[in-house]
């Protein structure tokens, strides 16, 4: 008989509550999911990391927070019903410039509009970084391209434009009034946009003719 000591014998793995507890709290404080072989090498000798997360599992089943397994490795995650818990609505305010509103103003009441057509209202030259935020904002789109020389592009206004201001269509398109009250146009108005709605007042026998700008 061998007198070596077993080594086995030197190190009694803890009760298996406790096991349950040292891999709960190496969950709770590892941002990343860890894997069995993690947990081996962070527990004492003897423990068995896989039977403690099955009772561990089980013991979270119903509760706020779940133990899930991801990938190869595990995880407390929140219960997938309760997510809407953790959401966070942000509102991000984007301030156009005196440019852009411009521009957004003409193509809004003068749809379908070249950028031509816009520099010509405007008397300044407009920037493709106008246009761009435009659209990058769903703003404006581009819209058909217009049957004159060269086949110009077209902007119009988008559906989310028209959401913004709770329309159905173009047809119920906002006075200038109205687009300063929620925040879309600020101090003086646009230029072009000025003539454009003044006109749209005066005239009301033309109603239908400007409206049928906004037909595709």
């Amino acid at each position: 008989m061998s007198d070596k000591p077993d080594n086995d014998s030197l190190f009694e793995a803890p009760p298996m509550g406790e096991q349950e507890r040292m891999v709960e709290a190496i969950m709770f404080a590892t941002a990343e999911p860890v894997t069995v072989k993690d947990l081996i090498g962070r527990m004492p000798h003897g423990c068995d990391p896989a039977e403690a997360l099955a009772h561990l599992r089980k013991r979270y089943e119903g509760r706020g927070v779940h133990v899930v397994k991801v990938g190869d490795a595990w995880a407390i995650r929140t219960a997938a019903d309760l997510g809407f818990l953790m959401q966070k609505e942000t509102v991000e305010t984007r301030k156009l410039s005196r440019a852009a509103i411009e521009t957004l103003a003409i193509v809004a009441y003068q749809q379908p509009v070249t950028r031509a057509e816009i520099e010509e209202i405007r008397g300044v030259s407009v920037s493709r970084g106008t246009i761009d935020q435009l659209i990058e904002m769903e703003w404006i789109r581009f819209g058909r391209r217009k049957m004159t020389p060269g086949r110009p592009v077209t902007f119009v206004v988008t559906q989310g434009f028209l959401d913004h201001f709770g329309l159905e269509n173009a047809r119920d398109l906002p006075g200038l009034k109205e687009l300063r009250s929620a925040g879309l146009l600020e101090n003086r108005p646009p230029p072009g946009a000025v003539a454009l709605g003044e006109a749209e007042d005066e005239n009301d026998d033309d109603d239908e003719d400007q409206t049928e700008l906004f037909e595709e």
